[in-house]
């Protein structure tokens, strides 16, 4: 027997639901595996929080504190992925203080500017507070 119209459209309309949060979970998955094939996890991470086991704060900002400072920011996109390429300056450091490294080295070499701005749209994606 075939199950009612009812059932079936109830099992569409929640697959149709899932899969923007599939979606999500897996760019989460291709993004983390492309972060860290690039080399980007040994200084960054995803939750702000602890300290290294060094005690001293990670050595690059967590990305969500960077999507909250770039939130609303008509130029991050351009501007984070012109950092992830071509590095960041130590003198003109907006994180001093709150991570132990001083400046982003340039990344050009470890990944294309195609996927750069791509992990950047993403890190600016996500939220404040929530878990990926």
């Amino acid at each position: 027997m075939f199950p009612p119209r009812t059932t079936l459209a109830a099992l569409a309309a929640a697959a149709m639901l899932a899969a923007p949060l599939a979606q999500a979970a897996g760019n989460d998955v291709t993004m983390l595996k492309l972060a860290t094939n690039a080399g980007c996890m040994t200084c960054h991470h995803i939750e702000p929080g602890g300290k290294g086991p060094d005690g001293l704060p990670p050595i690059g900002p967590a990305w969500r504190e960077v999507s909250a400072k770039y939130k609303g920011r008509k130029d991050a996109a351009d501007q984070l992925t012109h950092t992830v390429l071509a590095g960041s300056n130590p003198y003109e450091s907006h994180w001093k203080g709150k991570v132990s490294g001083l400046a982003m080295p340039p990344n050009a070499v470890a990944i294309k500017e195609a996927d750069a701005k791509q992990l950047v749209k993403w890190i600016l994606s996500l939220e404040a507070g929530k878990k990926s």
